[in-house]
């Protein structure tokens, strides 16, 4: 990850909210000044899925699936703890405590600004936030603290596998207790669809060019030049999301708001408590470090995909996980400037 530049994050990363908030504002402004555009991109569907999102999201999630490495997983045992660590925080503490969270700020201290509809949608993205633990971006933030890159990619692979296995089931279980009805059928088709597929890709991708070229090339080289297109894959797709909801946004811009707090609230509870779980465990920074953020930092592209899908890019319920997109960036920044001031 050398690629990243001078303190391990390029430059698109590390302002990768001054891009989002950009993109929020052009979106904004193509949905109120030119409201056929995003009518015309609503048309585009196939099973409720937006075609011109779902090529975005691909641009996105592919890259990333190239640099897990699941022959990893064989080298795992000397640490299980670390692993043990981050499956319990990701999948049962994290969905839990985020509807928790969420329901309490969106219909208790909220509810006199949100009407109970729309604090539905939004918890179901919130939610849908909770239930997609990090996968790619989680190399990043490892990078910058110096943690064990062969544990994190164990750790990233080993949540790639759970998520099909989990994600269904407990988003399903959530969204039935916040009284949003979710067919199974769209769910596993969105996780087959931005998980299966281009995991499968990444990795036949990856076997093929290490075979003919080798892992020096493919890790130095080769998946750096997917580097922008994953950027601006998520740019594009923000763009869109936001102009479709230009209305509700100018309806409710206080809602943005709203959205962020319990959100934000919960990213710092799941990274402290699996880091602090780490310390109790003795385990090294290294390790512990990423188990943190991988719990923290959600995988929001699969978030934003399965809004989509579920309720469509107009939804309340996307621009919940869009807002999850708008706060990632600067709160992973945070966690780890102070997982670097707790190091010792």
């Amino acid at each position: 990850m050398e690629h990243e530049s001078h303190a391990g994050i390029s430059f698109f990363q590390r302002y990768l909210t001054l891009w989002v908030l950009l993109c929020m504002v052009v979106g904004v402004a193509i949905g109120y000044a030119l409201p056929a555009v995003p009518a015309f991109l609503d048309t585009l569907q196939v099973m409720g899925i937006s075609i011109p999102i779902a090529i975005l999201i691909w641009l996105m999630i592919y890259p990333m699936m190239m640099k897990v490495d699941f022959q990893s997983i064989k080298a795992v045992g000397r640490q299980p703890k670390g692993l043990f660590v981050t499956w319990i925080a990701n999948w049962l503490i994290k969905p839990f405590t985020m509807y928790a969270i969420a329901w309490f700020f969106l219909f208790v201290l909220f509810g006199s600004w949100i009407p109970a509809d729309l604090g539905r949608q939004y918890l179901a993205g919130a939610v849908l936030l909770g239930a997609a633990p990090c996968t790619a971006m989680v190399f990043v933030w490892s990078t910058l603290v110096k943690g064990n890159p062969a544990y994190t990619v164990v750790q990233v692979a080993t949540n790639d596998l759970i998520i099909l296995i989990a994600f269904v089931p407990i988003v399903k279980f959530l969204l039935g207790v916040s009284q949003v009805a979710v067919p199974y059928s769209v769910l596993f088709v969105s996780i087959f669809l931005f998980v299966v597929i281009p995991l499968a890709g990444g990795i036949l991708t990856r076997m093929t060019v290490v075979k003919r070229k080798g892992l020096d090339y493919f890790e130095q080289h080769f998946v750096h030049k997917f580097d922008s297109a994953t950027t601006w894959g998520l740019l594009l797709t923000l763009v869109i999301i936001f102009s479709s909801q230009a209305q509700v946004i100018l309806s409710n811009p206080l809602h943005i708001v709203l959205i962020a707090i319990p959100l934000t609230l919960q990213t710092f509870f799941i990274f402290f408590l699996a880091y602090g779980a780490c310390r109790l465990l003795k385990l090294p920074f290294d390790i512990a470090a990423p188990a943190g953020f991988i719990g923290a930092s959600n995988f929001f592209e699969l978030a934003v995909a399965v809004a989509i899908a579920l309720f469509g890019v107009t939804s309340p319920a996307a621009l919940a996980t869009t807002v999850g997109v708008l706060t990632e960036v600067p709160i992973m920044l945070t966690l780890v400037r102070i997982a670097l001031a707790t190091k010792n």
